[in-house]
């Protein structure tokens, strides 16, 4: 009796949830330690360069929050009001028209490049080709509209970077699509995916838009944030011979900033205007920076494994990530006139 008795409270003892630390308390303890050490920053925030920096920071995130909003109340009202279904009714039969349709109704369907990757997983559920699923996939987050006007904020001297970067965009999702069509394996991507997807109850409708539209926020709010503090830092820390030097390479300057695109894994919305605050660049290398980030980067791999399976990610990604270089070259070059 004594020995159940102790394995009975030795279980409600494990069954008891453990203390966790939360944001608020993450919260509390910075306040606490900037108010101890706030002669220390003072010094430090009087420094030019900081000043500078956190100029720069405040206004990448000012100009990119509307649009960023935006798209998540699109995003959201897409996943709550829009089913699947429509969009699988409205394609064509033949595979190879049906990829640019699906292409074509991304500039219509708004969504974040984190939105975009359930949506696909949706369409396939309910019986949609993957190549047609995984055009939309790409093409969602980076021609809509949001992103072109963005775009054309945030570089107002420029109007052809906003053709560019559809033209390139779009050449990926599609291409992409046709590649997927003429290669892809269906045991490439994991079983639970055709699995059929409940949809939401009209009842619910309102909440699945709070809850995406809230979800989409702060995950794109991090990355806006993040991506913030990298063209500032970029801007104060690296020394303007060095990114001349790199503006005057422009093979290197285009790897670079394909490779930047994918580790900094920014939205949509908001890439266009961390590519503008790099002004000793060329255009070239900030198209490809623009036209990579939302096809391929670290957050949309993460993504892309957990819902598809490591077996897609591991050749879906690669070969994204080139397709999305050469298509932001094509575009650049024939939009843009040249190498500038």
């Amino acid at each position: 009796m004594t020995i159940v008795s102790k394995n009975s409270a030795e279980s409600a003892a494990d069954e008891r949830p453990r203390r966790r630390i939360t944001s608020l308390e993450v919260l509390c303890v910075l306040v606490l330690l900037a108010v101890l050490g706030q002669d220390w920053l003072q010094r430090i925030l009087d420094a030019p360069a900081v000043r500078t920096g956190a100029t720069i920071f405040v206004a990448v995130c000012v100009q990119a929050l509307p649009f960023l909003v935006l798209g998540v109340l699109i995003s959201g009202a897409i996943a709550a009001f829009v089913p699947a279904r429509v969009l699988r009714k409205v394609l064509p039969r033949n595979e190879a028209l049906a990829v640019p349709t699906a292409g074509a109704a991304g500039i219509a369907l708004a969504g974040c490049e984190c939105a975009s990757v359930p949506v696909a997983r949706r369409l396939i559920g309910q019986g949609v080709l993957p190549s047609v699923a995984f055009t939309f996939m790409l093409a969602a987050p980076a021609v809509n509209p949001v992103v072109l006007v963005a775009t054309a904020v945030a570089f107002p001297g420029e109007p052809g970077m906003v053709l560019a970067r559809f033209l390139g965009s779009m050449g990926t999702a599609v291409f992409m699509g046709w590649l997927w069509a003429k290669l892809g394996k269906a045991e490439w991507i994991a079983e639970r995916v055709l699995r059929r997807m409940p949809e939401h109850p009209g009842n619910r409708r309102w909440v699945t838009f709070a809850e995406t539209a809230r979800h989409d926020l702060v995950e794109a709010g991090g990355y806006l944030v993040l991506g913030g503090l990298v063209s500032a830092v970029l801007t104060v820390a690296v020394p303007q011979d060095w990114l001349a030097t790199l503006g005057g390479q422009v093979v290197l300057g285009v790897l670079v900033m394909a490779v930047l695109a994918v580790v900094l894994s920014l939205c949509s919305e908001a890439d266009a205007f961390v590519a503008a605050s790099l002004a000793p660049l060329p255009l070239l290398p900030k198209l490809v920076f623009m036209v990579v980030g939302p096809a391929v980067d670290l957050k949309l791999f993460a993504l892309q494994t957990g819902t598809f399976g490591k077996a897609f990610a591991l050749r879906f990604a690669p070969a994204t990530f080139v397709v999305a270089i050469a298509c932001a070259l094509g575009a650049g070059l024939l939009v843009l006139g040249g190498v500038r």
